[in-house]
């Protein structure tokens, strides 16, 4: 059956009052376009904002839900695929590298996990766990096979929401649809972050959390992590504040107060509502008072910036309106809402001689054994045999506050660099398609911005091993990945012979 094409960004243009199309308008598209598509995109909507709520998904029972759901909505997915004889909007070769550097991952972590590698390549502490209890216990390259089985489950949880993002989003209305619906649910969560930082001397409602001062943490045990959180949605708010502003561009010559006057009429009528949400997620980040997530999020808005002035003097347009209007944003508000985090760096600096300490033991467990590794999520297990002195005793570390060794310490050098590298590339494409891609270009904007987020603040926090950060960055990416081709190449895995008139 022939699909339809709705009205999406990489429409032509039209008249302003004809593309300000209401969002019950939008949504009968969506529905038009396939109806199991737009429940299945409404499903993961739905998911995405149920995953915070339960302290940032950060317990066992989260990850149970999280792991039936998702994985759920994808099987829904290929069935429907399966069924209706049609191929998957972006095929796997689209992604071969990265698919295959994650598939070798996968692979390596379940070998890691399997009695089967007990012996000359099992940990010596079987070993040493057989002789103290008197009996044979069957070994495994992980020191905890269980818990790398845990970490697997959830690793295979955040690849289906990506895969399910990268197949709902080839269609610019989806993938926009998509990143407002992200905006809006972090912006929900700033909110009620604040509401509790000022009234209730942020404790969590219907959770046991530690106590963390009156610092913005909304639903997290961690305000850290809430940074990195707020910090995507944020990164998703200006990507779609950006081309608003340029959309309707003066092309007349003028005055550049004029053009610049125009860009914020324009991006106050068409988005006041991104500009309340950013404003609302931007001050509930610094009341993170997050150093590495504050300057984290900096960096990723500077490449969000940089990529859409490389867009803007490629097609010879002035995106300097749109920039000087996010930077006197972003300006402000530092302004007025961030004398606390310019109190810490003052008084702090950036280093932290703990943490420091915490990179230096890992590294040298990871020395220790940097071809097999000691099994994935196993941190907590394995830290406690190397800790020394170097660090408080009364200190607890069940994270290494740096995503990197963490993998490199649980998967070995080589697939470590396996799965860090798959996400590189992913984000090699982002970054490529949003300085490249001449419509619709959010999409692809938010994931380069995310990415490099994400990859800075991993250096020296662990917010990306937190369930509800890593959902959500992988539905952004997965959005991202989709649209940095162009609308017209063909990504589909339709088989051939299938009617010529069906758009990819």
């Amino acid at each position: 059956m022939p699909e339809f094409a709705p009205w999406s960004p990489e429409a032509p243009r039209q008249p302003a009052a004809s593309r300000a199309e209401p969002a019950l308008g939008r949504f009968a598209a969506l529905w038009a376009e396939g109806g199991l598509d737009a429940l299945l995109l409404l499903g993961l909507i739905a998911g995405l904002a149920w995953a915070p709520f339960w302290l940032g998904g950060n317990r066992l029972p989260a990850w149970g839900l999280n792991g039936l759901y998702f994985p759920g909505l994808v099987l829904l997915f290929e069935l429907g695929v399966l069924f209706a004889g049609r191929g998957h909007p972006v095929s796997i070769a689209t992604i071969a590298g990265p698919a295959a550097l994650f598939g070798a991952t996968l692979l390596w972590i379940v070998f890691q996990a399997s009695p089967i590698a007990s012996g000359a390549l099992a940990h010596p502490i079987w070993g040493m766990a057989s002789e103290m209890l008197e009996q044979t216990l069957e070994g495994g390259v992980s020191v905890d096979r269980g818990q790398t089985l845990v970490a697997l489950l959830r690793l295979t949880t955040a690849a289906s929401v990506f895969w399910l993002a990268l197949q709902l989003s080839r269609r610019a209305l989806r993938a926009h649809l998509l990143l407002e619906a992200v905006a809006v649910i972090v912006a929900a969560y700033a909110a009620y972050g604040l509401v509790l930082s000022a009234f209730f001397s942020a404790a969590i409602p219907f959770f046991d959390a530690p106590a963390q001062g009156l610092f913005v943490r909304s639903t997290f045990v961690n305000r850290n992590n809430f940074a990195t959180y707020a910090g995507l949605g944020l990164m998703t708010t200006l990507a779609l504040i950006v081309p608003l502003a340029d959309r309707d561009a003066p092309t007349r010559p003028g005055s550049r107060a004029y053009r610049l006057a125009k860009r914020i009429e324009a991006a106050g009528l068409r988005g006041w509502l991104l500009l309340a949400a950013g404003f609302v997620i931007f001050v509930a980040l610094l009341g993170t008072v997050s150093r590495g997530g504050i300057l984290a999020a900096m960096l990723g808005a500077c490449a969000l910036l940089a990529v859409a002035h490389a867009r803007g003097r490629r097609r010879r347009g002035e995106s300097a309106g749109a920039i000087a209007l996010v930077l006197a944003g972003l300006g402000a508000t530092i302004l007025f809402f961030g004398d606390l985090i310019v109190g810490r760096l003052l008084a702090s600096g950036l280093d932290d001689g703990s943490r420091l300490a915490v990179f230096s033991i890992t590294l040298r467990a990871i020395l220790d054994t940097p071809l097999l590794g000691y099994g994935y999520g196993v941190f907590a297990d394995v830290f406690p045999l190397y800790r020394d002195r170097s660090i408080p005793t009364e200190d607890i570390w069940d994270k290494a506050h740096n995503a990197y060794l963490e993998v490199f310490l649980g998967l070995g050098l080589v697939f470590g660099t396996a799965l860090v590298g798959a996400l590189v590339w992913l984000a090699a494409k982002c970054f490529i398609g949003a300085a490249s891609r001449r419509r619709a270009p959010a999409p692809a904007a938010a994931a380069a911005a995310c990415s490099l987020l994400v990859g800075v603040h991993a250096l020296v926090d662990f917010g990306v091993q937190i369930e509800a950060v890593a959902l959500t960055f992988m539905a952004i990416l997965g959005a991202g990945v989709a649209q940095a081709e162009s609308s017209r190449r063909c990504l589909s895995d339709r088989p051939r012979g299938r009617e010529r008139n069906i758009r990819c």
